[in-house]
């Protein structure tokens, strides 16, 4: 059996200029990297934003989720770009709009983000590495910022910032938890002011959620000056735009906010740009990308990072809220394996045949059933096929999904490409051309941060109550004081339950949901709230993917995926 990379390898990819031509784009609206890949001219990319914003000539938008992840996998990224290549199959325009992997999961436990099997989108190795260079750009902005307030205490200090207020990270991107915490400005007085610093993996950085939320230059500044780097010794909040480089920073940023076009293994268009994790970030690619999208397919398949609890939630409540995005319709990826896990069942026992474990494993599928509905939006249930799924239990796993108002539907994308995924197409585009789908975000964006993060404990992740440490109550009492009240909140949590602890695995409720830090992403646009021991920079695992990786004399790659 091949793997990932080997058939990516195999395969027979077209000139980008091909695949640009499909979406209506000259040579003159794209700017190569190589032949395959190309980064949108920025008039290119103000025309197909009017396209959308002004003219309103818009394709249908279709959220990719899943349920709670398990080492069984899920497999969302090969069910968008299946789903996808599935609707190109029954005749329909369809693009895509996803994520660029990071480097710290490449390098980590849980892979690169192109798909997989044949569904997957190409060239993987760029992809999943280096890229058109947009998260190294993102990386170096967000240190030069750093630099910039370092040496501007070290020189005198004018704004009188209190380096123990600095708020700002440093960031890297990569698993390294050594510089969680770290000491910085230490040996001669030539060498900075000492103080305690941190890191956090690019990612996860203020700059990658601007990246992501910024349509134009003039709006990635506004946000780069409203970034809150600290305080001053009378308490007076700083913002980065007080030490007058903006201009900088943004110089560094002027490609990386310009959407990459790249292509599936069956030749449909991909819009490929942002990162942010959801786990500890946004979780969605950009603003820009998904306008590209929506401005040149009939459909535009996108996804949000793992389970509906997060991607979905901050798909919806923030950058819909933020952008005027309906979506029309919700995938949400399973499998026969997973729900078992979730029932009880050990990895190393998930071919047998176990229906009481899927009927109880199920219980976290019909959670994220029910949260989507909340928002308004209908939900069909892609189930992603594995061959030791018999029979009853494919039956059971329709009976109750249906019981729960969703259609589930087998897909073999990750075998089968586009051909495997033409029954969820039909059911997808039904959907979303039915105009039943009624949008809304969960929550008041007027309601005090605190109720609105107990909105999101109580009716996404089902706990009983929050339990708020004295400092995150005090910095949101801060927060509103100066005016950020009305911001959405992002949650930072496990990915691995919906709770805030990751080895509840099913659906826990009635649960006491812990908020022990927050922090005010003011440039972005929203704040974070950090439930649990979750932390913004992974470490790697005792057997990192990295032990595999390889490359040889003629540059190929081996042992991505």
């Amino acid at each position: 059996m091949l793997t990932d990379i080997e058939i990516a390898q195999k395969n027979q990819m077209v000139p980008v200029k091909e695949i640009a031509a499909k979406v209506g784009m000259t040579e003159d609206d794209y700017d190569l990297y190589g032949k395959y890949k190309a980064k949108i001219t920025m008039a290119e990319l103000r025309k197909l934003q009017s396209k959308v914003l002004n003219e309103k000539k818009s394709g249908k938008l279709v959220l990719v989720t899943a349920i709670t992840p398990t080492p069984a996998g899920e497999g969302k990224s090969t069910v968008s770009i299946g789903l996808a290549d599935g609707m190109r199959k029954i005749g329909k325009n369809a693009v895509i709009a996803l994520r660029e992997p990071s480097l710290g999961p490449c390098f980590g436990v849980k892979g690169g983000a192109c798909g997989g099997g044949y569904a997957q989108i190409v060239p993987m190795e760029d992809i999943n590495l280096h890229f058109t260079g947009d998260i190294h750009a993102i990386s170096i902005a967000n240190n030069l910022i750093a630099a910039l307030i370092d040496n501007h205490i070290q020189q005198g200090n004018e704004l009188g910032i209190d380096p123990r207020t600095i708020s700002w990270k440093r960031c890297v991107d990569l698993n390294d938890r050594a510089l969680r915490n770290i000491t910085i400005g230490l040996g001669t007085r030539l060498d900075g002011v000492p103080r305690q610093d941190h890191f956090c993996i690019s990612v996860a950085s203020e700059i990658m959620a601007i990246i992501c939320l910024s349509k134009s230059i003039t709006e990635l500044k506004e946000r780069i000056s409203n970034i809150t780097i600290g305080q001053n010794y009378k308490k007076e909040t700083v913002k980065f735009g007080d030490l007058k480089c903006t201009g900088a920073v943004a110089s560094l940023l002027k490609d990386a906010i310009r959407p990459n076009l790249v292509q599936t293994l069956e030749k449909t268009p991909a819009f490929v740009h942002g990162g942010p994790f959801a786990n500890i970030a946004h979780g969605c690619n950009s603003i820009n990308a998904t306008l590209c999208a929506l401005a040149t397919g009939d459909y535009v398949i996108t996804e949000a990072g793992f389970a509906a609890d997060l991607g979905a939630e901050k798909f919806f409540d923030i950058k819909c809220r933020l952008n005027n995005l309906k979506p029309d319709a919700c995938v949400i990826v399973a499998t026969i394996r997973a729900l078992k896990m979730h029932g009880g069942v050990a990895k190393t026992d998930l071919k047998a045949e176990n229906l009481d474990a899927l009927k109880k494993g199920f219980e976290n599928l019909a959670v994220h059933i029910e949260n989507i509905k909340k928002f308004g939006v209908e939900a069909v249930v892609a189930v992603n096929k594995f061959i030791t799924d018999t029979d009853k239990e494919v039956k059971l796993l329709e009976d109750l999904c249906a019981q729960f108002g969703a259609k589930a539907v087998l897909t073999e994308g990750w075998e089968k490409g586009g051909e495997g995924a033409k029954e969820l197409a039909k059911t997808v585009c039904e959907i979303a051309d039915s105009g039943k789908s009624n949008f809304k975000p969960l929550y008041d964006i007027n309601l005090p941060l605190t109720k609105k993060i107990e909105t999101l404990a109580k009716e996404i992740y089902r706990a009983d109550h929050v339990e708020f440490e004295a400092t995150a109550l005090k910095k949101l009492k801060n927060f509103e004081e100066n005016g950020y009240g009305n911001l959405p909140v992002c949650m930072a949590k496990t990915q691995n339950s919906i709770s805030h602890d990751k080895n509840t695995v099913g659906a826990p409720k009635g649960y006491v949901f812990p908020i022990r830090d927050v922090q005010l992403y003011s440039g972005a646009g929203f704040v974070v709230a950090f439930a649990g021991e979750i932390v913004p920079m992974p470490g790697l695992p005792k057997l990192p993917a990295a032990l595999n990786i390889d490359v040889d004399d003629d540059g190929v790659i081996s042992g991505l995926f």
